[in-house]
């Protein structure tokens, strides 16, 4: 970008993977900065189910952590007319999956408890007449604190192998991490000249604050590994009379797809153009130039 007064650098950055939270490392692991130079800021978005036109953004400790965990059960398998001949690793996750849902309301205090453990997946068998060797759990936790995460772990790992020893399991639990997350803060100085910005381009009143999301974003990598600040903002994409209507029955939940549901489809305009314009608006302030409203 050149103008009158400079010439200045805007790299826009695509990023892959990040649905494992490894794109971002990934791309600063393959020398990003080096070969294009470090950033004074980095300002990014996603398109959420959220009206489109609207934009969303909490400055601060905007997404929370994740650590997503495989957890392998093992039992002995038998033919299902003799159950007393197994140690049955259906019944030892059913068991877990269960007991799982006690570590928020019972092992952290309610003014902590902004805290989710999902079970995400359970396999086992192949049969219904044969009990299997084994089952898997797949675990997606969500904390906002370093102290909650380390808790949360503690007693999911205590929980596993509590209920596989219960159940007369014959060899420990396997306990493993798919990926993991970081908190993602957005600088508080970096959000106020972004999203002035951002509202003299599209309106201020279409500028929203969420609140923290429960949601996990790996783009600080970025930020923390350059040393620079983040703004990170939400980009409305649901049709604005559909969400109207959906909200106003009180069937939001119901009716809204979310990211992520086969359902989920952004409708074209204004998403589009209300992103390019919230990008372009946020990287000429940061320039110290000014964006024309659209």
């Amino acid at each position: 970008m050149t103008s009158r007064i400079g010439t200045y650098t805007v790299l826009a950055v695509f990023q892959p993977a990040e649905e494992l939270g490894q794109g971002a490392q990934a791309m600063v692991d393959d020398n990003l900065y080096a070969r294009f130079g470090t950033p004074d800021v980095v300002l990014g978005q996603h398109v959420m189910s959220i009206p489109a036109g609207t934009i969303a953004c909490h400055p601060g400790l905007a997404f929370a952590a994740t650590d997503a965990l495989k957890v392998r059960m093992f039992g002995r398998g038998a033919h299902a007319s003799m159950p007393e001949a197994a140690i049955d690793p259906v019944m030892m996750a059913a068991s877990t999956v269960m007991r799982l849902q006690t570590v928020v309301s019972r092992e952290i205090a309610s003014r902590d408890r902004a805290v989710v453990v999902t079970v995400g997946a359970l396999q086992a068998g192949t049969r219904d007449n044969i009990i299997p060797d084994e089952a898997e759990l797949q675990l997606n936790i969500r904390t906002y604190t370093p102290q909650v995460r380390a808790a949360v772990l503690g007693a999911v790992e205590r929980i596993v192998r509590g209920e596989a020893a219960v159940a007369g399991a014959q060899r420990d639990a396997e306990i493993s991490t798919m990926h993991t997350f970081p908190l993602m803060v957005n600088d508080e100085d970096a959000c106020a000249r972004a999203l002035a910005a951002i509202g003299d381009a599209v309106g201020h009143d279409r500028l929203t604050d969420p609140g923290a999301s429960s949601g996990s974003e790996d783009v600080c990598v970025f930020g923390t590994s350059a040393n620079v600040p983040v703004c990170y903002w939400l980009l409305g994409g649901i049709d604005p009379d559909t969400y109207a209507k959906a909200e106003a029955a009180g069937t939001r939940n119901r009716d809204i797809p979310q990211n992520h549901s086969p359902y989920f489809a952004p409708v074209m305009q204004p998403t589009i153009t209300n992103g390019i314009t919230a990008l372009t608006a946020a990287a000429l302030a940061w320039l110290g130039l000014a964006a024309h409203p659209a």
